[in-house]
């Protein structure tokens, strides 16, 4: 999902592997807090999602306190399997490496990616066909993992632009089962692993060029209906790893 935005390795081979829908998403506010690993606060978000007649509609936003944004959306079917309709990303700030603004269109099959430098101002734009295999997940990691069966792993595709696209393989695995306290009740969260899998010469051409990206962390409490609890991961590449979790609102005083 967030990390793996830009990577700047060569397409893998594809071969599709859609999530089936266990759990029909729909409306859903979420509160949102991004921190350090070491717990200080770096940005607030809200996740919003809705259903309407053309998909459901998942929008993320994240205000910095630097003033960055990260703002991302994504429109997906749920007949039976997840798939992705469309996709926009904009990064902007300090925060990150450069201002970025990106979008995929799965009808149009095309891809738009603008970037602005930080140092120089130099603006780059590029444009293009691109043919999204069926289990293309930007922006769903979360909801993805949340409808795979217990103990299942599965791999599926993202899109990493660099800025160019390039089509890379996706595996979520179950690693282990840790306890969490909600309030005063115990529950257990299962802890996936998010690792991208570039094989032996991609390994190699991503180790020579210092561009090995980090596996990110998942947890979900597998409850009669499943929750998300907590990413850890970086935002884009070269980021810093940051834990993303939900929150809950406070009456002063």
């Amino acid at each position: 999902m967030l990390g793996l935005l830009l990577l700047g390795i060569p397409p893998s081979t594809v071969t599709a592997a859609v999530v089936p829908v266990r759990f029909v998403e729909g409306v859903l506010h979420g509160f949102l807090v991004l921190r350090t690993v070491d717990g200080a606060q770096v940005a607030q978000g809200d996740l919003l999602q809705v259903a309407k007649p053309g998909g459901v509609e998942g929008h993320s936003v994240f205000r910095f306190d630097d003033g960055s944004l990260f703002d991302e959306t994504v429109v997906f079917t749920q007949q039976r399997v997840f798939t992705m309709q469309r996709y926009r990303l904009v990064q902007r700030g300090p925060a990150f490496a450069a201002d970025t603004e990106i979008e995929l269109d799965r009808a149009a099959s095309t891809y738009r990616v603008k970037t602005t430098d930080h140092k120089t101002g130099s603006v780059k734009a590029i444009d293009g066909k691109l043919e999204l295999p069926p289990d293309v997940y930007n922006g769903m990691i979360f909801a993805v993992t949340k409808n795979l069966s217990k103990g299942a792993t599965e791999t599926v595709h993202l899109v990493a632009f660099t800025p160019e696209p390039r089509l890379i393989e996706l595996q979520i695995a179950p690693a282990n089962e840790q306890k969490v306290v909600v309030g005063k009740l115990d529950k257990v969260a299962l802890h996936y692993v998010l690792k991208p899998v570039l094989g032996a010469w991609l390994t190699l051409f991503a180790t020579i060029f210092g561009r090995v990206p980090p596996d990110e962390d998942v947890w979900i409490i597998k409850d009669e209906v499943p929750a998300f609890a907590r990413f850890e991961g970086p935002l884009y590449m070269g980021g810093p790893v940051w834990r993303l979790e939900l929150t809950s609102p406070r009456w002063p005083g």
